[in-house]
């Protein structure tokens, strides 16, 4: 009933669904990923710098450590979390064709997750030793 719909006040309408049906969900978690990343950086830095001119046995001893392995795959998983998030606002915002933002939407998942889970399996790999 369209009559449902305008007794909801201004702020219920706001904080229910926006044009990506998120309401201000995304802008939060684009934020709280953004902070995570840059309580991160320092220390992924310090890895990455450590990592400089080492063959592989020596990475995979720096990255043995199981703090430096968490430290990169929260880092992974915060900063692919804030590429999705991102992306897909640009999406929502610029493709105007149903479709075609329905692919996009989907291709950025996909592409997200795979940057993801290759990122995370490295770490793992490494880490591990083998």
């Amino acid at each position: 009933m369209s009559g449902h719909s305008s007794m909801r006040t201004p702020l219920a309408r706001v904080r229910n669904l926006g044009s990506s049906h998120t309401g201000t969900s995304d802008f939060w978690r684009q934020r709280l990923t953004a902070v995570a990343m840059t309580l991160l950086i320092v220390p992924v830095l310090v890895v990455i710098l450590m990592l400089i001119g080492r063959n592989h046995a020596g990475a995979a001893q720096i990255l043995g450590s199981i703090p430096i392995a968490i430290i990169l795959l929260l880092f992974i998983i915060a900063s692919t979390w804030h590429m999705k998030i991102g992306m897909q606002i640009i999406i929502e915002d610029y493709v105007h064709n149903e479709k075609a933002k329905l692919a996009c939407v989907m291709a950025n998942n996909f592409f997200c997750v795979a940057v993801a889970m290759a990122s995370i399996y490295a770490i793992l790999k490494l880490s591990s030793g083998v």
